[in-house]
């Protein structure tokens, strides 16, 4: 290995502005550890770059990246966005590359196959990798350090503050709209297949998800998990037709779209990116009530207090008037989750809520779902590529790819 190579893995706390931090990086600001970066150029390599650059080209009808093909690149899929971005970034010849938690949103085969590309990469460029979680960090990179405030200044890895431990409320506030008492078949699937042109994503996926259960959905990257998720939620036209029952009731005997969802609350880490505007933490939690990215509808008295009793569950009623968007990360999850949960309806699904949080804020978030697994009898799916050790799911449904389409295969846990 090139001996002037510089390889730094740096863990980075949720309450840090990262993207100030990246700024300070790139603009030769550092001091102690990371000076050593001042006397080069770099580039950034993030799914957040990635969106920009998305984002910049759909604004001016331009194509920057893929000009060869001539083809934007939002109509690639994600892992080959990676790649030609990745492709450009090294056409630019900097002296290093900040990877920024490179591994989220990966399953864990795309995974040890990107750790050999960076190994393999390391050779002949240096690498700068930011992580929220030390156990992500390239084991190539030796040279490693933590930042945790906002003065940017690197400390050792050892000197992290094990997260602290929460309890939280255990009486949920009662729910303001009515649902059917008990719903005993929230989901069933049978023989389940869904074809786009030749190729089949799904095939034969009989599942079942009962009242009050707490369910894993589990499977690698483009496996079908989402489009399971959108034949849940009445988004996918492929629905209809097939042999799907949701909410005691057959798919297509009736119901709208609108039925379905609002007897189920949602969280995705995709929602954070929807809103922009600067609504309140207390705003952002009233909007569950409407469905609604924002709040645009005056909530009445009882709702105001709903969101309230909410906040103290998970003891953010001093935050209620803060911008949301200036919440940590870990806050965030927890405010958008209590806006799922607002309603309180039969259905919970939680799709990768772990995704890019440091072990504080992974702790924060189990412990609410645990607290809801022991105190609720909200049914719930949890979406994720692999297993989060603090959590218990009841059952684990796996989605498995073949040539033919991915097929499922039930777990039943312990």
């Amino acid at each position: 290995m090139n001996q002037s190579l510089i390889h730094y893995g740096i863990v980075i706390s949720n309450s840090v502005d990262k993207k100030a931090f990246i700024h300070h990086v790139l603009s030769k600001k550092c001091i102690g550890a990371l000076g050593i970066f001042n006397a080069y150029d770099g580039v950034l390599f993030s799914d957040l770059a990635i969106a920009e650059f998305i984002e910049k080209e759909h604004r001016h009808h331009t194509i920057e990246i893929t000009t060869s093909e001539n083809r934007p690149l939002r109509t690639f899929s994600s892992g080959e966005r990676r790649k030609l971005f990745l492709e450009y970034c090294l056409a630019q010849n900097p002296d290093y590359i900040i990877f920024d938690n490179p591994f989220d949103h990966l399953d864990q085969q795309s995974r040890i196959e990107l750790h050999h590309q960076l190994f393999k990469l390391s050779h002949s460029i240096s690498i700068l990798q930011l992580s929220h979680q030390k156990e992500n960090l390239l084991s190539f990179i030796k040279h490693r350090g933590s930042v945790s405030e906002s003065s940017f200044v690197v400390s050792e890895i050892n000197k992290l503050i094990e997260p602290q431990i929460i309890k939280y409320k255990s009486d949920f506030p009662s729910s303001l709209v009515s649902f059917k008492e008990t719903y005993e078949t929230l989901i069933k699937f049978h023989q389940i297949s869904v074809n786009y042109e030749e190729q089949t994503i799904v095939k034969n996926i009989s599942w079942e998800v009962n009242h009050g259960e707490f369910w894993q959905l589990i499977g690698p990257n483009g496996s079908g998990k989402s489009t399971l998720l959108s034949l849940i939620t009445g988004d996918n036209p492929k629905a209809f037709g097939q042999d799907i029952t949701i909410f005691d009731r057959k798919k297509g005997s009736g119901e709208s779209v609108w039925d379905i969802k609002r007897k189920i609350g949602y969280f995705s880490t995709h929602l954070t990116e929807l809103f922009k505007r600067n609504h309140t933490v207390e705003q952002m939690v009233l909007s569950g009530f409407f469905d609604s990215i924002g709040l645009y509808v005056k909530p009445s008295g009882l709702q105001q207090q709903k969101a309230l009793q909410w906040l103290d569950v998970i003891e953010m009623r001093h935050l209620k008037s803060n911008y949301f968007n200036r919440l940590s990360l870990g806050q965030q999850r927890l405010v958008l989750i209590v806006r799922a949960l607002i309603k309180q309806p039969p259905l919970l699904i939680l799709d990768e809520p772990f995704e890019g949080l440091d072990i504080e804020n992974t702790a924060l978030v189990s412990q609410l779902i645990n607290s809801l697994v022991e105190n609720s009898e909200i049914t719930i799916i949890y979406v994720s590529h692999t297993v989060e050790k603090t959590l218990a799911p009841s059952h684990i449904y796996e989605l498995i790819p073949t040539q033919d389409g991915s097929i499922g295969q039930l777990k039943l846990e312990g």
